[in-house]
């Protein structure tokens, strides 16, 4: 029914696995973190949801982003061959970075 599958490989159960599950904690740590900030509403009012809407933001982009990030584990296991994903990572440290700093900031400011 039109569905892609992914690529075989003859280990099931190991890289691309993992690494889609790592990424979904991720994804999870990040909505939390979201949460988390939410709880500075009293004390810094409606700027916090500066870093609030940065984190949920980057959480479902994450949570998009992991059928393409195990298609890319299986067909690199299946031919040998396995990039990094370099920029997941790079935004993922801009993301990172991004609330880090929005969310002093907010403070700072409040």
């Amino acid at each position: 029914m039109g569905s892609k599958l992914a690529a075989r490989h003859e280990d099931p159960g190991v890289q691309p696995e993992r690494t889609v599950l790592s990424w979904g904690r991720t994804s999870l740590a990040t909505a939390v973190v979201a949460m988390l900030l939410i709880r500075w509403y009293p004390s810094v009012g409606p700027m916090v949801f500066l870093p609030v809407v940065i984190a949920i933001t980057g959480a479902v982009l994450i949570h998009l982003s992991q059928r393409r990030r195990y298609d890319m584990q299986t067909s690199g296991i299946a031919n040998e061959r396995v990039a990094p994903d370099f920029w997941a990572i790079v935004w993922m440290t801009v993301m990172a970075v991004l609330i880090a700093t929005t969310g002093v900031v907010t403070m700072w400011v409040a």
